[in-house]
């Protein structure tokens, strides 16, 4: 029995499609957090400018 349920490979791809998902949605979220940080800190700058000029 334990041979068999050791040798079965169904359901493989979908456990390693699922893994590349989550890795790239995690590899997103971390980006997303330092673009988000950065275009913050951008457009703010941006705004004191603006307003300065005004």
């Amino acid at each position: 029995m334990w041979s068999r349920f050791l040798a079965d490979e169904s359901g493989q791809d979908l456990i390693e499609y699922a893994l590349v998902v989550a890795f790239i949605a995690l590899g997103s979220v971390a980006t997303m957090k330092g673009l988000a940080s950065s275009l913050g800190s951008f457009f703010g700058s941006l705004g004191t400018t603006l307003t300065s000029s005004v």
